[in-house]
C-alpha cells in the first residue's frame, strides 16, 4: 500500500513551494537520469503519462523503438533539502514502461521486482544494508577533479585531522532530510576516504537509496568545493572502496536466517543462501564490480575479498556474517564496490541466494583463518578459489551464465555484456602512464 496518494503529493508539493520535478530512472550502467518538468506538469507525470526518448540512453532501445513512459513511484516522492537559484527541486524515482504499458524488461528497477517477486513466490522478503564508501579530492584551478585529498586522516580519526568531517556531516543531514535514518558516519582507511551508514530496508527501497546516496553526496561535496567519487580504486597503493551488502530474508515476520540452536546461530535457510551466492559468484562479477578499475581494488594486502569461503569469525573471505544474531542476523557479501549499479547488483545476489536455498545447496566448512596468510597449496587443498583478475576474466564468466541471463533478463544480459566487453577491448589498447614511466626510457 502506497504511503503517498496523488493528492498528498500534489498538497506536498504546494506546501514545500516546489518548482520542478526530476522524474529519475537509472541506466543498466547505473547511471542516474532524469527529465525535469515544472509543476505545472505534475498532475499529467502522476497519471503516468509522461513519455521520453528511450533510444539516447545507454542499453536501452533501438530509436525504431524509442517511445517509453515513466511511471513515478509515489513513494518515492522527496523534496531536496537545498534551494536552487530557481526555487525548489522535488523527485520522483520512477519505473519505466513501453508505450504499450508493459514494463520495459531493461528497466534496471524492473529487474529487481523480479527478483522480489522470485523470492515472495517462495514465501519470503529481503532486507539489505550497504556500506558505502568515497573519496573526497580536492578540485584544480582547471574545475576538474585532483587526487589530492583534503585531510591527512586515518581510519575513525577526527576532526581537525579529518577536514571531510563538515563535509560529511552536512551529507548525513541532508540524507535525514529525506527520510534516510543514518546509522554512522566515519573516516576511512585511506587519506579522503569516507563511510556513511544508513539503516537496512526492504531491498528495493535500498537500492533506491543508494542512487539518491551517490547523487547527494557529489552534489555536496561540490558545493563545498570537493570531488566525490565512488570509483573503486583511485589511489595507488591505499585501500579502495567497497559497498558491502548486507542480507537477510524474512519469512512469517521472523528473520529466517536465525536459528539459536545451531553453532554459529544460522538456519539451513542460511545456509543453503550462502551456498548459492559462493555458487555463482564468479558469473556475478561483472555486475557486482563492473569498471576495469574495479579488479585493481580486488587484490591481495588491502582487505578487499578475492577468495571465494565464508566465515563467522574473520573479515579476509567473500562472505562474511556479522556478530549480531535473532532479528539481526545476516549475510554480508564483501566484494561488491560502489560503482555497481544497486538495482542489477541486489538481483543479482538475491537470486543466487534464493537458487541456494531452492536447490538444497550446502556451503564448504567455515574458513576461519586469515586467507590471505595462506600458501596456494593450502588454499588448493582448502578447495578456496578465487574471483575473477581482471574485466576481462569477469566477461568471460558472466557469458556462459545461464544464471545470469535468467537473473537479469535476456536484454539487460545482452547490452551489459556488448558494453562491457568494449569497455574492455578499449582499456586494453590504451598507453598507461605506467607504461610510458617504466619503458619509455628504457626502449
Amino acid at each position: 500500500m502506497s504511503v503517498y496518494t496523488k493528492s498528498d503529493i500534489l498538497e506536498k508539493a504546494k506546501k514545500e513551494n516546489v518548482k520542478f520535478i526530476r522524474l529519475q530512472f537509472t541506466d543498466i550502467f547505473g547511471s542516474l537520469k532524469n527529465v525535469t518538468i515544472t509543476v505545472r506538469q505534475l498532475e499529467k507525470a502522476l497519471d503516468d503519462k509522461f513519455m521520453f526518448d528511450g533510444s539516447s540512453i545507454d542499453g536501452f532501445v533501438r530509436i525504431e523503438e524509442s517511445d517509453m513512459r515513466l511511471y513515478p513511484d509515489y513513494d518515492t516522492f522527496a523534496v531536496f533539502p537545498w534551494e536552487t537559484a530557481n526555487g525548489r527541486v522535488a523527485r520522483l524515482i520512477c519505473d519505466v514502461y513501453c508505450a504499450d504499458g508493459t514494463p520495459f524488461e531493461g528497466d534496471p528497477r524492473n529487474v529487481l521486482r523480479r527478483a522480489i517477486k522470485k523470492a515472495a513466490d517462495m514465501g519470503y522478503t529481503c532486507k539489505v544494508g550497504p556500506e558505502c564508501e568515497f573519496f573526497l579530492f580536492r578540485i584544480g584551478e582547471d574545475g576538474k577533479p585532483t587526487l589530492n585529498a583534503n585531510d591527512n586522516a586515518g581510519y575513525f580519526d577526527m576532526g581537525p585531522v579529518d577536514k571531510g568531517e563538515e563535509c560529511r556531516e552536512e551529507i548525513c543531514h541532508s540524507l535525514e532530510d529525506m527520510g534516510f535514518e543514518i546509522e554512522a558516519s566515519h573516516h576511512e582507511n585511506a587519506q579522503g576516504q569516507h563511510e556513511i551508514d544508513f539503516k537496512y530496508d526492504e531491498i528495493l527501497k535500498t537500492a533506491d537509496n543508494v542512487m539518491t546516496f551517490r547523487y547527494c553526496v557529489k552534489y555536496i561535496a561540490l558545493k563545498r568545493g570537493l570531488h566525490a567519487t565512488f570509483m573503486p580504486k583511485p589511489v595507488y597503493g591505499v585501500c579502495g572502496s567497497g559497498m558491502h551488502t548486507n542480507m537477510s530474508l524474512d519469512k512469517d515476520g521472523k528473520n529466517a536466517f536465525c536459528d539459536p540452536e545451531d553453532e554459529y546461530g544460522l538456519s539451513g535457510t542460511a545456509y543453503s543462501f550462502i551456498a548459492g551466492v559462493m555458487a555463482h559468484i564468479k558469473e556475478m562479477t561483472l555486475v557486482t564490480n563492473p569498471l576495469v578499475n574495479s579488479y585493481k581494488r580486488l587484490v591481495p594486502g588491502y582487505e578487499a575479498p578475492i577468495y571465494i569461503a565464508w566465515s563467522a569469525q574473520n573479515r579476509s573471505p567473500l562472505i562474511r556474517i556479522p556478530a549480531a544474531r535473532g532479528e539481526g542476523t545476516r549475510v554480508e557479501i564483501r566484494n561488491p564496490d560502489p560503482s555497481a549499479n544497486p538495482y542489477l547488483e541486489m538481483a543479482a545476489c538475491l537470486m543466487a541466494g534464493l537458487d541456494g536455498i531452492e536447490k538444497g545447496m550446502t556451503p564448504p566448512p567455515p574458513t576461519d583463518s586469515n586467507i590471505y596468510k595462506l600458501s596456494k597449496d593450502e588454499k588448493k587443498e582448502a578447495g578456496i578459489e578465487s574471483l575473477p583478475a581482471s574485466l576481462e576474466e569477469a566477461c568471460r564468466e558472466f557469458k556462459k551464465s545461464e544464471f545470469m541471463k535468467q537473473a537479469l533478463g535476456e536484454h539487460v544480459f545482452k547490452k551489459y555484456l556488448s558494453a562491457k566487453k568494449a569497455e574492455w577491448e578499449d582499456y586494453r589498447k590504451r598507453v598507461t602512464q605506467w607504461e610510458l614511466e617504466n619503458y619509455l626510457g628504457k626502449y
